[in-house]
């Protein structure tokens, strides 16, 4: 009898313990102030032109605060037919892609072109490219090289 009563006491004492509760404050939560937002204003009209060797580069765009890019782009290369088309694509950073959607010799094309902004110019980008779904695209983007031969400087848009 002695051990069922030492089991019943122990058990008391457990089951006392166990509904003491213990208080604590609920923790502070400090909301952070909100950030600011960055609102990136409308470009405008930028146009940019190459006049080396003989060939002529233009390109004039304009760019939306979602950094979406449109505008034309033009390719009168010395010794070659002339192409000229529209832009459409997305400023990444300080880099330029878009597709150029151009006829050349009565045939309609889709090419992806890169230019890298540097110090107030667009530097065209070449690389290796591949061909799905009649479209000319790059293969691999961060391989893309800017050879500083192709590049476009800034014009006023009147010319």
């Amino acid at each position: 009898m002695k051990k069922v009563s030492a089991i019943i006491i122990i058990m008391a004492v457990f089951f006392i313990s166990c509904k003491k509760e213990t208080t604590l404050p609920p923790p502070q939560i400090t909301p952070n102030p909100p950030k600011e937002a960055e609102i990136i204003e409308p470009a405008g009209d930028q146009c940019y032109v190459s006049t080396a060797n003989k060939s002529i580069i233009k390109l004039s765009f304009n760019v939306n605060s979602h950094q979406e890019v449109n505008g034309k782009l033009s390719y009168d290369l010395y010794g070659k037919d002339k192409n000229e088309g529209t832009l459409i694509g997305n400023m990444k950073g300080d880099t330029l892609i878009a597709d150029y959607t151009f006829i050349s010799e009565g045939v309609s094309s889709v090419r992806e072109v890169a230019f890298l902004q540097k110090d107030g110019t667009f530097i065209e980008g070449y690389g290796e490219t591949a061909v799905a779904n009649d479209k000319v695209s790059f293969k691999d983007k961060k391989a893309l090289k800017f050879d500083a031969k192709n590049t476009l400087i800034k014009v006023d848009c009147t010319e």
